[in-house]
């Protein structure tokens, strides 16, 4: 079950791997296996579809309202080397792309300036 931290407490999320179902699934293979004897494809048609949709999930834990800002780090090489990372990048909000450790430390460092103290209730 997936965990909800909204505003400041959640600045970083890490996906280590696209979220692509597990290929031995039979339920997936049966879909695959139609779309492909259709005349799809089921990897591009049915796969990456879902797998773009989870991965705008898992963005969306970051990003929950108009004022948060937080870091997606994508660590799947894939995402990048593959012509179908392409449809993944397309299917997230706007966003800067970054390969450099500095501009992570800047945006962090930023943030945290940033941060306004929440006012005392208690008078």
């Amino acid at each position: 079950m997936p965990i909800d931290v909204q505003g400041e407490q959640l600045s970083c999320v890490i996906i280590d791997r696209l979220p692509f179902s597990v290929p031995s699934d039979p339920v997936l293979q049966a879909r695959v296996k139609a779309i492909d004897a259709g005349g799809g494809s089921g990897f591009f048609d049915y796969q990456v579809p879902k797998a773009a949709i989870a991965l705008k999930q898992g963005f969306g834990r970051l990003i929950r309202s108009t004022t948060d800002r937080g870091i997606l780090a994508m660590l799947d090489p894939r995402i990048q080397h593959h012509g179908y990372g392409k449809m993944f990048m397309e299917s997230l909000p706007p966003y800067t792309i970054t390969n450099d450790i500095e501009d992570l430390r800047r945006f962090m460092h930023l943030r945290r300036q940033a941060k306004i103290p929440l006012k005392n209730n208690h008078t």
